[in-house]
Parts: structure tokens; C-alpha cells; sequence
């Protein structure tokens, strides 16, 4: 649901994707948005509702004190203030056939035309959550940020994706990737499940996000009875969150 300016007054709480909402893809927190950040939680809860893992996304951040939802709602870890890091990790897992996803992403590379990688075919992850990698494990940032910027190349597949494996949910992720989610893991009802753990209604909860399009692992949010404020280029946060900072 577009957020509402209007609702600005009500939001106690604001969550947040990270790869293009907060920084570029993995990398480092910048001043200017850590200080909008700053501001921010003087009179709002904040949580990073991720899909890497809590203590990457902490160190990304440059160590900032927020709660952090990792991998879908596969994890969690609350900041402690009182130590001054990062609490610690709630881990979920399932089990993955390997053999069987590394078949099935052969296929999907030959049907695909993504024959051509560097590293490993698959990147495996110890809660059971797969990435697909175009150009491999072992590809170079700079041709992983060229590859497919507006995401039309991996969204001309991503029904074939999906339809590969179907006990999950398959993502649109990063910049040259597919993550393949374990079933019923994503943002929404993680950012769910945090507002009822921590005394929330979502008519409260904001979500500051920019992978809203169809199979962006922002979509299930965008397309819930949540709040959600569209960013599309991680530069302009301080200007697209200014209308939550109470002045």
C-alpha cells in the first residue's frame, strides 16, 4: 500500500530494505544517509528487514544500532543497546537438496542462455535459501552491478525461475541474481511477525523500499496492507524519508 504523507504522524515504527534504498549493492553506509538515519530514530523505532544475513547487513551498515531481520525472516538479531552491537542471531533452517538444485539450475542456465559464469554454479546458504548467481560466485562487483540494472533481463525468465522451483519463492535479488526462498519466508510477514512480537499495528509501520516491481523481494510488502514509501535511487533517501523526521 503507497504510503500516505498524511499518515506520517501515526508511523512509530519504519523499516527499511538495504541494496539501493540505503546504500549501493553492498556496499558501505554513506554519511549522509546514516544521519537521516540518525534523525530518524530519535522519536521512531527503525528495523532492517534484509535478505543477507544480520551480522553482513550490521557491518554494512557501519555497526549503526538498529534491529536487524535477516534472510527473509530466516533470522533475526536485536540491537543491544546496553552492550552497544549487535544481539544475538536467531537462526532458522530447512534442508536443501543439493544435487537436485544444482540439476535444476544446469537447466534453467542452458534454457536461459546463462551459460557463460565465473565460480561456483549455485551459492548455497546455511538456512536453506539458494542463490542463483548469472555470472557465478566468482564474478567481479563491477559486471554484477552492469549486468541488468532495470532488472529487465532476469524478469524475462522469472516465470521459467519460479515455475523451477516451486516449494519456494524466487526473487528478482541484487543486481545479477535470483534468491530462492524457502516457503512461507519473506519481508511482509517477517515485518509481521516483528510487529506483533514488539506490540506494533501495521497501520504504525512504514517500509522505505525500492525492489517493489514484479519479483522484487520488496514486492511482497508493497503489495500488503503496509505502508510503503517507493525510493529509486539510494542518493535521494534523506529527501524521500524527510517527511517522517519530526522537525
Amino acid at each position: 500500500m503507497i504510503f500516505d504523507e498524511k499518515n506520517a504522524k501515526k508511523i512509530r515504527l519504519v523499516a527499511f530494505d538495504l541494496d539501493g534504498t540505503l546504500t549501493q549493492h553492498k556496499s558501505p553506509l554513506g554519511a549522509e544517509n546514516r544521519a537521516a538515519l540518525e534523525a530518524l530514530a530519535k522519536d521512531k523505532k527503525l528495523v532492517m528487514v534484509g535478505a543477507g544475513q544480520c551480522v553482513r547487513i550490521f557491518k554494512q551498515m557501519g555497526e549503526f544500532p538498529i534491529d536487524i531481520i535477516g534472510n527473509y525472516g530466516m533470522q533475526f538479531a536485536p540491537y543491544d543497546y546496553e552492550k552497544g552491537t549487535l544481539g544475538e542471531v536467531t537462526n532458522l533452517a530447512v534442508d536443501c537438496d543439493r544435487e537436485k538444485t544444482e540439476a535444476r539450475v544446469t537447466e534453467i542456465r542452458e534454457k536461459c542462455g546463462y551459460t557463460e559464469f565465473a565460480g561456483d554454479n549455485v551459492e548455497f546458504h546455511a538456512s536453506g535459501c539458494i542463490t542463483l548467481p548469472i555470472l557465478g560466485t566468482a564474478a567481479k562487483i563491477e559486471d554484477k552491478l552492469a549486468y541488468d540494472p532495470d532488472r529487465k533481463k532476469r524478469r524475462a525468465n522469472y516465470d521459467y525461475v519460479c515455475s523451477m522451483f516451486p516449494e519456494y519463492t524466487t526473487f528478482v535479488g541484487g543486481s545479477s541474481s535470483f534468491d530462492i526462498v524457502p516457503k512461507p519466508y519473506e519481508k511482509a510477514q517477517a515485518l509481521r511477525d516483528y510487529c506483533a512480537k514488539y506490540g506494533y499495528s501495521t497501520d504504525e509501520v512504514v517500509f522505505v523500499g525500492d525492489d517493489y516491481g514484479i519479483g522484487g523481494n520488496d514486492e511482497p510488502v508493497f503489495v500488503s496492507e503496509i505502508q510503503f514509501l517507493r525510493i529509486d535511487d539510494y542518493r535521494t533517501f534523506p529527501q524521500i524519508v524527510d517527511c517522517l523526521i519530526t522537525k
